[in-house]
């Protein structure tokens, strides 16, 4: 969503995986225990990748967003950052406490003070390019 255009764009699972092996690196028995004892995985052979930062991928993410992106995209589940504590990370901070007790099926945007905002610096065009406005938290008495 922070670059408005998918991380991964593979056409195909094997396309897709690629992708995926460039920037997080290509699995290892370190990265992901017994993944070197999956048979489709062995027959593919993909190349040993090295990990990628994740900011040059996705540029506009700052440090916060940055390390909660590696937290999430793990190969091992195990190993991933559950959605609860992710809600709970600071890159989330700048939205409040109040965000945290919506109920489910409230957005955010039903806070007065989560409001969408276009990033400076983007040109102007009838309507925004997906992924092109960010909240931002107007004011900050709770």
């Amino acid at each position: 969503m922070v670059t408005g255009r998918p991380l991964f764009p593979g056409a195909t699972v094997e396309e897709q995986l690629h992708f995926i092996f460039r920037l997080l690196g290509t699995p290892t028995e370190e990265t992901w225990p017994g993944i070197g004892a999956n048979a489709e995985f062995r027959a593919h052979k993909y190349p040993l990748y090295p990990p990628e930062g994740l900011r040059q991928h996705a540029p506009r993410l700052d440090q916060d967003g940055a390390d909660l992106l590696g937290q999430l995209l793990q190969f091992e589940g195990r190993r991933r950052l559950p959605a609860a504590e992710a809600m709970g990370h600071a890159f989330f901070s700048c939205l409040g406490p109040r965000v945290s007790a919506l109920p489910d099926t409230t957005s955010i945007f039903a806070l007065k003070e989560i409001q969408l905002q276009k990033e400076p610096g983007l040109r102007s065009a009838p309507l925004p390019p997906t992924g092109s406005s960010a909240f931002r938290v107007l004011d900050t008495e709770f």
